[in-house]
Parts: C-alpha cells; structure tokens; sequence
C-alpha cells in the first residue's frame, strides 16, 4: 500500500551492505519539489558511508514507478525563480546519482513517464517488468525534457531520445527501452525479477568497493559539466512552464 502524505515519502534499509531507498507519492509515485531535495540529499549521504556498496532504488506499491513531475505543483508555478528551483530539484537528483560514489541499481515494476524516466537514466543498472512502458509527454504540455534529456541521452542515444521525445502521447514499451539500453532487464513478473535482483546487489556488494568506484567514474565520464548544464536547463524550462501556450495546455488537463 502507497503513502498518503502529500509530500511524498522516503525511506532507506541497509542491509548486507545494500542500501534500499523507496520513495513514493500518492499521486503516482509524482515527484513534488520536497521529495525531490530529499531523494537528493539522500543520495550524497548514501555515497558517503563507508558501510555500504550498493544503492537499490526503487518507487512504491506495484503500479506505476514514476508519473514525472506532480501536476499540481507544475501547474503551481508563478514565477521564473520558482520555475527554476522546481526544475532544478530534477536536476539535482540526476546529478547526485551521477556523482554518487556506489553504483545505483534502478528497479521499475510499471510505467514512467518524463522525470520518471530521467530518473531512470540516471541509473547504472536497470531491472524492470513488461509492464514498465515510458513515455516523454512534455511536448504535449508545452514544455521540453530539458532538465532529463543528457541523462535520456546517455542511455538511448540521440536518435532514441528523438523518437521518444517527438511522440509525447505514446507509449514505448518495455522491450524498446531495452533494445535501446535503458533497461538491462526485463521479466514477466514482479516476483521473479525481485528474486533476479536480490542475487544481483548481493554479488555487485560482494566486489572491492574503491574498485566499483573508479568504474563508475568511467561510466560517467564526460558529464562533468552536467552540474552547470542542467540547472541552465531547468530555467529554461521554467520559463517555458509560465508560456501563454503551456498555460493553456495545463488547464486543459486540469479540466
């Protein structure tokens, strides 16, 4: 059962050197700027403990993973400084996956949508179900996946990013986003994939962590400028969030 809380929830278990962190929304496992800062701060605190190896991350309940940004504090949004810090809470979380010293295994049992799948990116690993179809719907309201489009990038090339991107309202399914090298792997079943995934963390954890750290830094190479890059895109996108068009198109939606 999801949480109610408006502002979201987080949690971290660490065991066995794994740390577990789910994070969730009733809304569809959304993301509203609060739960944003703190999957981020998280994730630095995380990537300095010494006591574990691995990061699992995952979203709660056995529906949706990520339904993006929330909708009502999108539709919130009155000023470019409040657009800006919005957005930037998406780049924040990206850039603190990237810089994190353990390598973090993404778990997505359904669909994901815009920051959803950024977020998804931004892993090093990914297990998902064939239920775990993507879409990046910004297009349709009015606005560009500025902020997610490197991390989308890295993994689905320009030209996946271009075909996922220009097609807002329709869905690619599991086994595109594999082919394509978001997802490592993709299993009929929740069950079956936990058990895949518990063998997995176990064995990545049992390796030398300094030796899993200097690999990341490889995986990782050329986003240096990621840090500076991705909050100028998070302006942009609050400004394109204050549009008349974008306006416009939100309200329908609210309707």
């Amino acid at each position: 059962m999801g949480t109610s809380r408006e502002s979201g929830s987080l949690y971290t278990a660490i065991e066995n050197r794994i740390a577990t962190v789910e994070f969730g929304h009733p809304a569809s496992n959304s993301f509203v700027l609060e739960l944003l800062n703190r999957l981020s701060e998280e994730l630095h605190k995380l990537s300095e403990n010494p006591e574990i190896a691995v990061i699992l991350l995952k979203s709660e309940g056995n529906r949706a993973f990520c339904a993006g940004a929330s909708f009502e504090e999108l539709t919130a949004v009155a000023t470019l400084e409040e657009g800006k810090v919005f957005f930037s809470g998406f780049a924040n979380v990206i850039n603190a996956m990237r810089l994190c010293k353990k390598p973090i295994i993404g778990r997505v049992q359904g669909k994901a949508v815009g920051g959803g799948v950024g977020l998804i990116s931004a892993c090093d690993y990914v297990f998902a179900t064939v239920d775990a179809a993507i879409r990046l719907s910004e297009l349709s309201i009015g606005v560009a996946p500025l902020v997610i489009a490197p991390a989308v990038e890295r993994k689905l090339g320009k030209s996946g990013l271009a075909e996922l991107s220009l097609a807002p309202t329709e869905w690619k399914n599991a086994y595109w986003a594999q082919e394509k090298g978001l997802y490592a792997k993709v299993f009929d079943h929740s069950k079956e994939m936990d058990k895949e995934i518990d063998f997995f963390v176990e064995k990545l954890a049992s390796y030398n962590p300094e030796a899993s750290e200097e690999w990341k830094k490889v995986l990782w190479e050329g986003t240096d400028h990621w840090d500076t890059l991705l909050v100028e895109r998070a302006a942009i996108t609050g400004k394109l969030v204050l549009s008349e068009f974008t306006r416009n198109a939100l309200s329908k939606f609210k309707k």
